[in-house]
Parts: structure tokens; sequence; C-alpha cells
């Protein structure tokens, strides 16, 4: 079955003033849809066309090689975007600022405290040259932070996505210009880290 855009768990807007409404509609409406378009083209024909999109991006060797760029660049766009767009939650709602229980305990015995986690997320994300995305990861032993260029994703390396920013200018300039170190600091903002929990237990 084709790949769709799925829709927005909140309204556009509901995570002003961290992040525009602006700059949501496009995101969501023209960059994930380009990437679903483009996924599902480049897809067509061939035996991963019905897969699960976690399954393609695991298998695109299997892929013809010059389909193999094509599917890793726009289902990896797919597959990020749906994520990050669980990751975040309406301003509005009274859920926990902060994560607790179970997956605190882990950022804090993995990184030293919440706060050098934040850190250290952060510079992965100011850090990465170009186009990507900053990642809390369960890498089958515990918890890491990584880097990805492009639409790439942890799963390729065999690692669980908890946790991504998508530091493409898409997602920030229209707010934020270059002010790459400000977008990340206001999108803490926004974390539903209910959903990270939930990502965690499944993974641990």
């Amino acid at each position: 079955m084709p790949f769709e855009v799925p829709p927005l768990p909140y309204d556009y807007d509901a995570l002003e003033p961290h992040i525009d409404g602006a700059t949501m509609r496009v995101h969501h409406d023209k960059h994930h849809q380009a990437y679903v378009t483009n996924a599902n083209a480049a897809l067509e024909g061939t035996d991963l066309a019905d897969a699960a999109v976690e399954d393609v991006l695991r298998n695109l060797g299997s892929l013809p090689a010059d389909r193999q760029t094509p599917v890793r660049n726009n289902a990896g766009g797919h597959y990020n975007h749906s994520l990050f767009w669980t990751w975040m939650k309406p301003v509005s709602d009274p859920a926990r600022p902060e994560p607790d229980g179970a997956l605190r305990q882990a950022l804090d015995s993995t990184f030293g405290s919440f706060d050098e986690f934040k850190a250290k997320f952060k510079a992965a994300g100011v850090g990465r040259f170009g186009s990507g995305w900053a990642w809390l990861v369960h890498d089958g032993s515990g918890l890491a932070v990584v880097s990805t260029a492009n639409q790439d994703n942890p799963i390729a390396d065999g690692q669980t996505p908890l946790l991504g920013v998508d530091v493409w200018e898409h997602a920030y300039y229209l707010k934020y210009q270059n002010r790459r170190p400000d977008y990340i600091d206001a999108w803490w903002n926004v974390v539903d880290w209910d959903a990270v929990a939930s990502g965690f237990a499944a993974a641990a």
C-alpha cells in the first residue's frame, strides 16, 4: 500500500510561540508530502512497494541500484517526519515538561544528568553540518545520542530512535533564520516526554 502523510495530531499553530504555524503548515503539507510522493514513485514496481517503511529502510540493499538513493532519501524523510510530529505536543498540553520514571533514570545514568543530556543532544543538532537530524536512540544496550545526515535514520544502523529533532532549515528558517541553537532551545518546550517514555519502555 502506498505511503500516506499522517495527519498532524494537533493544529498547525498548536506549538506556538516555539514553532510557528506557518512553518508547520509548509513542513507537514509540502515537505512531508513531497517525501511521500517521491518515495511511492521510487518504490513502484519493486518487491518493497507494499512493505512497511521500517522494512524498506532496513532492506535498501535489496532494491535495484538506481532506486536505492531516492528511496533512502524519500522513504527516510517520510519515516523521520512521521515520528517527529508525534514527539511534539501542543503548548496547552499539561503533560510534564521533563521526563521522569525509568526514562529519567536512564538519562541521568547515561549522561550524568538531564541537563547534560540536553546539552549533548543540542550539540549533535547544532554540529550537524548542512541538513540532518539529532537523535536519542536505544542502541540495544542503552541510550546514546547520534546525528544523521539528510534523511538518514538510526534504524539503518540497528538503533531504535526515541526522540529526534529536524535540523533541516525548512524546520525553522521562517522564525529563526540561521539561529539553529535558538530553535533547538525553543523546541524543548514542545517535546512530548510521555511519547518518548513509551518508546523507551518498548525498546528497553
